[in-house]
Parts: structure tokens; sequence; C-alpha cells
């Protein structure tokens, strides 16, 4: 059910999902947090849609928030979602427009479910500081994406605005590398001598995948940069051989090992709805990423020295490109072969995301179809109680004399 409220309060909007709930008749929401969304209009469609999978894992009231500082007047629009596509959990979009978009936290606070955790996540643009950002205070949790920003903060300032409850989707989809590679060390025990990671450029994961296993293993990490996409591949030269773990086109990865048979393991790019998942699981301080993000820099950093007097200390991290890649930062300049493979690549791309877009205007057209038959089924049905009453007023009314005449 969605609910349209314009020029409204958090008051009218909290009064309208209780008023909902009623209707359903639930008497109580069956949440267990509240997360609270920051983003945009370009983004918001993906990332509500993002929460809703998510909830059906983590039953959550999501609150998402549009700022619209640019326009003219000041006021609150906002969207209540409750039931049938949203699963167990409850969603109200607002549209905050004018001054009323530096007020976001007094807008979202009385919307918060009482003793139950918050989360904030920014799916696009982020705060270098999200614990001190208005709406990052109001939770325990603090997720952004260092990936889906234009201009990504470099993690030696991620590290500067670092407090404890922060963590960033780049480090949650290293996970699945974390776990092959601790199970490929656990099947052959082995010293590794040297680690390289290769990755597409600019890509958080690759570096935050380095760090950590420069850091756990403690062994120079050479990082390479390749066409990608995301991170394709690590290797860990041992004393007894070289480890490999390649995924050269994001869907399937082959395990190499010493003396052992390639097996293929999936290792698909996971959604965005997965990833948030994942973060959701767990609600105390990542302290794994705390230690990675320490081992970023040698600088000493005040927010991290506050908590921990421990100086952070840095892995050795060689960042290389191979040379036909071109410098690192640079396009790298293709030969003829390789620039009709990259434009296969990018001719795929491009198709796949025609089709995701396909998709989304089909899931679109059919939530319109589905609300307009709603409003016609409520239209149609007042109708034909507004016939009956007429009939029976009718029949009544002809009795009513037929008894006239007989008296």
């Amino acid at each position: 059910m969605i609910k349209h409220l314009d020029s409204t309060t958090s008051a009218k909007i909290a009064n309208a999902l209780i008023d909902i709930r009623k209707e359903a008749g639930a008497a109580t929401t069956g949440a267990v947090l509240t997360l609270v969304i920051e983003t945009d209009e370009r983004h918001h469609y993906y990332a509500l849609r993002a929460a809703r999978e998510a909830s059906r894992a983590h039953p959550s009231r999501i609150l998402v928030v549009i700022p619209h500082p640019e326009q003219p007047f000041s006021g609150l629009d906002a969207e209540v979602r409750v039931g049938d596509e949203m699963g167990p959990g409850e969603a109200v979009v607002m549209r905050l427009n004018g001054e009323l978009a530096d007020h976001a936290d007094a807008v979202v606070l009385p919307l918060l479910l009482p003793d139950t955790p918050v989360v904030t996540w920014w799916p696009a643009e982020s705060p270098v500081d999200p614990a001190k950002a208005p709406l990052g205070k109001l939770a325990m949790r603090r997720i952004t994406d260092t990936s889906g920003t234009h201009q990504p903060v470099p993690l030696a300032q991620r590290l500067r605005g670092y407090s404890p409850g922060d963590t960033d989707l780049a480090w949650t989809r290293c996970t699945p590398w974390r776990s092959m590679l601790a199970a490929a060390l656990d099947q052959m025990p082995a010293r590794v001598q040297s680690v390289k990671v290769t990755a597409e450029m600019d890509n958080a994961s690759s570096t935050l995948m380095a760090v950590w296993l420069g850091w756990r293993l403690g062994v120079p990490v050479t990082l390479t940069t390749d066409k990608g996409p995301g991170i394709t591949g690590v290797y860990l030269g041992t004393d007894r051989g070289e480890i490999s773990l390649t995924r050269p086109d994001g869907m399937l990865a082959v395990l190499s090992m010493p003396e052992q048979p390639d097996r293929h393991v999936a290792l698909k790019r996971r959604e965005l709805a997965d990833l948030l998942t994942e973060e959701l699981r767990r609600l105390d301080v990542d302290e794994t990423y705390e230690e990675v993000l320490r081992h970023i820099t040698e600088h000493d950093v005040t927010a991290i020295d506050e908590s921990h007097p421990t100086a952070p200390r840095a892995s050795t991290i060689t960042v290389t490109t191979e040379p036909e890649d071109g410098p690192l930062g640079e396009p790298p300049t293709e030969s003829g072969e390789a620039k009709a493979e990259a434009d296969a690549l990018r001719a795929r791309a491009a198709k796949e995301i025609e089709l995701e877009q396909e998709r989304v205007k089909a899931e679109i057209r059919q939530e319109i179809l589905d609300v307009s038959a709603i409003i016609a089924e409520k239209y149609m049905k007042r109708a034909i109680d507004k016939d009956i009453h007429e009939m029976l007023f009718t029949e009544t009314m002809a009795d009513l004399e037929a008894v006239s005449w007989q008296s």
C-alpha cells in the first residue's frame, strides 16, 4: 500500500504508518532496526530496492531522505509504503525541500523505532566524517560506498574521518575473496613469501584487499592494474609454489594450487542487496576493517589515536602496472587486438546496462499498473455499492406504495 503526503510533517507521517498498519490488522511493527538512507533522486530507487531485499532478512523501517536544498520553498513531501513488495518492513521516502534539507536529523528523529538499532547508509556521495554528519550522529553503524561516488574519497582521508561503527561496502566486497584465500591456505599450509593483487584501475576493494594481505601475512604486496572488472586475481607466492585465485570475467573464479587440479569456484560479483544484507547482519564495530585502515598510512591520525593509543603501522604496498597497460592513473595504450577486445567488452557492458534499464522500466510500469488496478477496483466497488443502494431504495419505495394502496 502506498500513501502520498504533500506538505506534511513527521507527526503526520508517524500517524499514517499507524493507520496503515491498523487497516492491515497489525497493531505493531515487526521491524528490528531502522535503516536511514541519505541519497539523491538518481540513486534512491536502486537504494530502496536493495534495502527492500535486505529487509526480508532483517525486517526494518526504511527512511529514505532525499534533500532538495535548491528548491525555493521549504517543506516536506513523503511517500509511505507498507505491505506488498515491502514484505515485513515498511518504508518512507521523504523529500526535504529548501532550508529543511539542512535539518534532516530533526525530521528523521521522531520516526526512529524506539529501543532498536539505527543504521545510516549513504549509497552514493558520502561525508568524509560520517559520524559527525547530521544523520550519522543518530546511528550506531554508518555504511558508505567508496565505489559508488563520482570522486571517491582517498582511503587515507577516510581513515582520518573514521569512527568506531563506520564501514564501507568496498570492504564488504572483499569477503568472498578473503574466505577463499583463507580456506586455500588451510588446505595447504605454506610460508607465503610474496603477494600480488590484480584489479581494475581505481578500485577501492583491491587496495583494502592488498593492505589486509600485507598486514596478516607480513609480506610485501604488489597491486597491479588491468581491465577488470573489479578484482581479477590474487597470487600468493609460497615456498611450495604459487597459489592463485583468478576471476577474469567477474563471474567464475579458478583456484590453482601446487600439485592439485584447478578448481572452479563461484565468485560472482554480488548485488548491492547482498552487500547490504551482510552489513546488517552484525551491528558491532568491525575491528578488522579498522585495523586495515590503520595500516594504510604511517601518518598519525588524531581520530584513531584518541581511541587507540598504538600508532598506526603501514603495510608495504607497491602499486605498479604491467608495461603494456600504460602508467598507473592514465588510460592504457591498447594494441589493435586489445582494442577490439576492449570494444567488445564495452559493447557487452552497454548491452547489459540497456537490459537492466529495460527491466527497471518494466518494474516501474508494473507498479503503476498495480496501483491503477487498486484505484480502479476501489472506485468500481463504490459504484457497485451505489447501484445496490439505489436499487434497495427503489424497491423499498415500491413496497411502501403497495402498502399504502392496500390500506
